[in-house]
């Protein structure tokens, strides 16, 4: 007789120093307090760094391509971590299939020991001079929001906000048209002290179909409710309370304005961050942390 079948197994590798991980994320914001860690609070990067934490047996420290808000959805958000090499093993069963990705152990433990609104989708080892934050080109976000007489079908009212009044849709385009581009976007962020208010806002445009309006924002970073508080002008021009000129002179502005509000965060969902081939990685890096030092 010959030998049973079984799969050949493997123990996990010995390296030395400290290992960077890519970490691809999603989850549903809205009983977050935002990615944020924070004290007496839930929040994203709370609820990661204790799972990570435990698996790994050594405190670890996530670090996001965006900060998003309290109620702010991702499918697409990217994190890193410095993890010592001699915890890696931890992560492992005392021996794992041979031929599984590398860090498949340790996305099955975190799919076991996360709560079911947030997700690690995939786990890699990162490129040398990866920066999850500043080696990112641009974040890409969709809003989307409900124009239909009933509000949002239960199955989206976590993700889509029910709007009750008519929007000029074409409007709203014409005047985002007026906001693309490099400019100081102090009109429309949150202050925090230090941080510049200069963005390349590379897309800002609306699509209808039907009751539902998306608005996909694209820049190379955004500052603190940058993309809700533009909605929320954009949706003030929809509704004719405003003109594209209105939205166009936001722009000179050199503090918050109080003029509109901030679009309802829950209908905010980051999708992609992108970034550049694995060879241009570090030098994005320092050209990202000197724009933001000024």
């Amino acid at each position: 007789m010959g030998r049973p079948l079984t799969r050949s197994l493997k123990r996990p590798p010995r390296i030395s120093g400290v290992v960077r991980l890519r970490l691809d994320i999603a989850y549903d914001g809205t009983d977050f307090a935002g990615w944020a860690v924070q004290a007496g609070q839930r929040t994203v990067a709370g609820d990661l760094d204790d799972a990570l934490t435990t698996v790994l047996r050594t405190p670890v420290r996530l670090r996001a391509a965006g900060r998003t808000d309290a109620g702010v959805h991702a499918t697409g958000q990217v994190a890193h971590l410095d993890v010592p090499a001699a915890a890696l093993p931890n992560a492992y069963p005392r021996a794992h299939a041979a031929g599984d990705p590398e860090f498949l152990p340790l996305l099955r433990r975190l799919g076991r020991l996360l709560p079911a609104d947030v997700r690690v989708l995939d786990i890699t080892r990162a490129p040398a001079g990866f920066d999850a934050r500043f080696s990112a080109l641009r974040r890409h976000y969709v809003y989307r929001l409900s124009t239909a007489p009933y509000g949002v079908e239960p199955q989206q009212a976590r993700y889509v906000t029910a709007w009750p009044r008519a929007l000029d849709v074409d409007a709203m385009a014409v005047a985002s048209r007026h906001l693309l581009g490099l400019h100081d976007f102090a009109a429309f962020c949150r202050r925090r002290d230090g941080a510049t208010t200069i963005r390349d806002l590379q897309r800002l445009d609306w699509l209808r179909d039907g009751e539902l309006v998306t608005a996909h924002v694209s820049a190379d970073a955004f500052c603190w409710s940058m993309v809700r508080s533009l909605v929320g002008a954009l949706l003030a021009v929809g509704e004719r309370r405003r003109t594209a000129a209105w939205c166009r002179d936001l722009l000179t502005a050199t503090v918050r304005s109080s003029d509109f509000a901030a679009a309802p965060a829950h209908g905010l969902t980051l999708i992609r961050v992108d970034y550049p081939p694995d060879d241009q990685l570090a030098s994005r890096n320092l050209i990202t942390r000197d724009l933001r030092s000024r």
